[in-house]
């Protein structure tokens, strides 16, 4: 039976919010959108679902995290950055493999849990450990994009072909779980190993994901192999002199890579200058930025708006739990409210929907209460007359989520 969404206020993205609105859903599909009134009269005997005072949106995309490391706490930042942290992570998710799955297992549950309490339906997900995470979120209700992460520098070059053949295998995809490639970082995977990479993403038309410019020491390792982030490798051990050198910078990197001219997915790009801005807003990369993560960490102010202005898109992620302290991707949203002058709440909630799914490669099933889409959506209190704004002043949380259309 159709069903009959209604609600004080719609908010679809692709357009004004529209009061006292709602949407005709079909199984899973969202087949039309528009005034309660005029839904009411055109499908009298649809099953009527109303919301009353309170606003729908599309359900929250989480563009960038790391589901297997929700079992982790944000403990304070060690002196020695970005370095200083990953040694940490490293050491507390070193475990036999028997307790290893256990604790993946443990994480991933409370990862899950927690996206579906704060209204999230989609999550652009980056495991290490993909063959575990991708058969626990198959019976999840979450819709992912599980990026097999890949490391494969120095003496670990060797384990490139079995990493990638591991992160793509396709017996792990699912109807919600999408098969996706995540070469990890400029200091953790050779050039080879990006370019092998992208080769699989274009042969599968998979989605590709890696982190970027996320620290000033990356530049810094590239060129000379040396600063905090050799650090690491002094750490776990591995590295040789067969390791290429790049001078010029991550993005400079990447764009010589080939990585901006397929819709890869760059995660963070804290540090991006002009010229480099001007190298992605030519590009098909989108920009994953995780502000609560980005405070941890004292970067220095994130250059989103430039990026926009140069028509780049950028959508919104939280990392992990042992950055930005949960999974509330509407916590970030809060802090960009907080930090951005004059801002447009519409357009924070875009990131964290359109942009979201663009970013992911699902634009045309979700992201937006659209006619055709995927009806997943959540539902949040309207206390006045700009809902869109008071949430993201204020702590009100979501009353329910569904995803295709079924409540999570």
């Amino acid at each position: 039976m159709k069903k009959l969404i209604l609600a004080e206020w719609i908010a679809p993205m692709d357009r004004e919010p529209i009061r006292e609105g709602g949407f005709l859903i079909d199984g899973e599909r969202i087949i039309e959108v528009g005034e309660a009134k005029k839904l009411r009269k055109n499908h009298p005997r649809a099953q009527v679902e109303d919301h009353g005072q309170s606003i729908i949106l599309p359900g929250l995309i989480n563009a960038h995290t790391h589901l297997e490391l929700s079992h982790l706490k944000r403990e304070p930042l060690p002196s020695g950055g970005l370095a200083a942290w990953l040694i940490r992570i490293i050491k507390q998710n070193s475990a036999p493999q028997g307790e290893l799955e256990k604790n993946v297992a443990r994480a991933v549950a409370i990862g899950v849990k927690q996206c579906i309490q704060f209204g999230v339906s989609t999550v652009g997900d980056i495991s290490r450990n993909c063959r575990l995470t991708r058969s626990i979120l198959s019976n999840a209700p979450l819709r992912v994009i599980s990026f097999g992460e890949i490391q494969a520098m120095g003496e670990r070059r060797i384990l490139l072909e079995e990493r990638l053949a591991n992160a793509t295998d396709p017996g792990d995809a699912r109807p919600n779980v999408r098969i996706g490639i995540s070469p990890h970082a400029p200091y953790s995977i050779e050039p080879q190993g990006y370019r092998r990479a992208l080769e699989v993403a274009r042969k599968g038309n998979l989605p590709l994901a890696t982190h970027l410019a996320e620290s000033p020491d990356e530049a810094e390792f590239l060129a000379s192999h040396r600063g905090s982030l050799r650090k690491v490798w002094d750490f776990v051990g591995g590295f040789d002199d067969r390791v290429p050198k790049f001078e010029g910078g991550p993005i400079r990197y990447a764009k010589a890579l080939g990585l901006l001219d397929y819709p890869t997915l760059l995660a963070h790009v804290n540090y991006c200058d002009w010229q480099e801005m001007l190298l992605l807003g030519k590009s098909k990369a989108s920009v994953a930025y995780c502000p609560r993560t980005h405070e941890y960490f004292g970067h220095p102010p994130h250059p989103w708006p430039a990026m926009e202005a140069h028509d780049v898109n950028v959508a919104i992620g939280t990392d992990s739990t042992a950055s930005a302290g949960n999974l509330n991707l509407v916590e970030d949203l809060r802090l960009m409210y907080r930090q951005t002058p004059q801002p447009s709440e519409q357009w924070l909630w875009k990131m964290a929907t359109l942009c979201g799914a663009k970013a992911l490669g699902i634009q045309t099933i979700a992201g937006s209460l659209t006619a055709g889409k995927l009806a997943d959506y959540v539902v949040f209190p309207a206390l006045d007359k700009n809902p869109l704004s008071t949430i993201l002043q204020e702590q009100v949380f979501p009353i329910g989520l569904w995803i295709g259309g079924s409540r999570a």
